[in-house]
């Protein structure tokens, strides 16, 4: 049993403890506040770094497709027909340009809607403005008479209705095989230039065997 209510004496801190706290409280709420203002920059910082990479709508395609193949008009005529793995459609760059990364098949029709070219390639690129085309990566082209063209580079250029290359070119006929530096050609790969000819070699023989001939 106890003997009457015990009674708490209140504690009496000294001055110097009043002060300590009094100044830790100030420092973190310093702290805290500085610890906000830096990752409120470092937020601020990534939002406008995706803001300003959204907002470079020249390196975003406006049409992405895959696995394609589609025709292309012209005045109502359908002019080519385009199959490809991959195609993106960039209209907002200058200029603005198609791209098929992951290469192209293209076949071209006469008025008369029978494919007198097709092309092929690793790699493709349309510029709309110059209407030109840039093949690049094992390009293969064939014309109406069954000629194969082989080069490394090749551009189309529409509107002037010319194809052209600066590097080697192989052609395949039926008895022979041509080979040369730099190469202009109609539309239809059917009136053809080669600007420095390298040699003439029957089909059946080796390329680059010493047994050059003359072109008749």
């Amino acid at each position: 049993m106890m003997h009457g209510a015990q009674t708490l004496k209140p504690i009496k801190m000294r001055p110097e403890f009043r002060t300590i706290l009094k100044n830790s409280w100030k420092e973190t709420v310093a702290i805290v506040f500085l610890l906000f203002f830096v990752f409120s920059c470092v937020s601020n910082s990534d939002k406008a770094d995706k803001i300003a990479a959204v907002t470079d709508r020249t390196k975003i395609p406006r049409l992405h497709a895959t696995e394609i193949t589609t025709v292309i008009s012209d005045s109502g005529i359908t002019r080519y027909r385009i199959s490809a793995s991959r195609w993106d459609i960039y209209d907002r760059a200058m200029p603005p340009y198609w791209e098929f990364p992951k290469g192209i098949h293209l076949e071209r029709f006469d008025q008369s809607l029978k494919v007198d070219a097709n092309i092929h390639s690793l790699y493709a690129k349309f510029n709309e403005n110059e209407q030109l085309w840039e093949l690049r990566g094992k390009v293969r082209a064939i014309n109406l008479q069954g000629e194969l063209f082989e080069t490394e580079q090749l551009f189309w250029n529409q509107r002037q209705e010319k194809f052209y290359s600066d590097t080697l070119i192989k052609i395949t006929q039926a008895t022979r095989i041509i080979t040369g530096i730099g190469f202009e050609s109609n539309q239809t790969m059917s009136k053809y230039l080669i600007k420095r000819p390298q040699g003439i070699f029957p089909v059946n023989d080796k390329e680059g065997d010493g047994s050059t001939n003359t072109a008749p």
